[in-house]
């Protein structure tokens, strides 16, 4: 993605730019347990970088099987990627450490405090955990592991999801506000690399743009891209 084309069709709803590091610091960096290729894993990475907090990366490798270990178990029962330690707590799931996180150690603009506000940025965590989860990244992970499944109905779904986002992006700079949440970064690594899964951002316009927007945030780190032919980069 580059941010070349990213204008707004209203002006009038333009970005907010809020302090969007960190307010205070862990006692010693966090760890992130994540697999490289994880969109899930990639959304915890990405606040920890905007926040500017000290952190470890500790893959995680899947194909080995050692997110099924035991001694993975104890971080995650249900043996996913990513895991958070922060000390002595351990916040698995990536949704949740993007709450936790966000209300450990970000600016309240990160996770609103007023009640309509975290509702909208909830309604998008659940996007990002149904329709976007069941969609767009399903569809890359059938590609890249080369899944016999059809994946016709995840592209599908993974369409009505990007025809909606263009709507609501269409009146807003990012998803649940006039400024970035937890809400963006939940949802920008699958739709982002949904190229990657045979889903093309061509015709989304302010799909796009909004995505240029997380990539312009200070602080902002790229996924590594998979050699599946199609790139996100080739929707820029």
């Amino acid at each position: 993605m580059t941010g070349s084309g990213a204008s707004l069709r209203h002006p009038e709803a333009k970005a907010e730019v809020p302090d969007v590091s960190a307010t205070n610091e862990p006692a010693q960096p966090l760890r992130l347990y994540r697999a490289a290729i994880s969109g899930h894993s990639h959304r915890a990475e990405l606040l920890l970088s905007l926040l500017r907090l000290p952190y470890e990366l500790i893959d995680v490798d899947l194909l080995a099987g050692a997110h099924k270990r035991a001694e993975f178990l104890q971080l995650n029962a249900f043996g996913q990627v990513p895991v958070l330690e922060d000390g002595d707590v351990v916040v698995p799931d990536s949704n949740a450490i993007l709450v936790y996180l966000a209300t450990r150690y970000a600016p309240a603009s990160w996770y609103p405090a007023n009640a309509m506000q975290r509702a909208a940025v909830q309604r998008w965590l659940s996007v990002a955990a149904g329709q976007l989860a069941h969609g767009a990244a399903a569809a890359r992970i059938a590609v890249l592991f080369k899944s016999p499944a059809d994946t016709s109905d995840m592209i599908k779904r993974a369409h009505a999801l990007l025809a909606l986002m263009e709507r609501e992006l269409d009146t807003r700079p990012f998803l649940a506000a006039l400024h970035v949440t937890i809400a963006d970064l939940a949802n920008y690594t699958y739709t982002a690399y949904a190229p990657e899964g045979d889903v093309s951002l061509d015709a989304y316009h302010n799909v796009r743009a909004w995505l240029a927007r997380v990539e312009a945030l200070p602080g902002f780190v790229p996924m590594v891209k998979s050699n599946v032919g199609l790139r996100a980069a080739d929707s820029a």
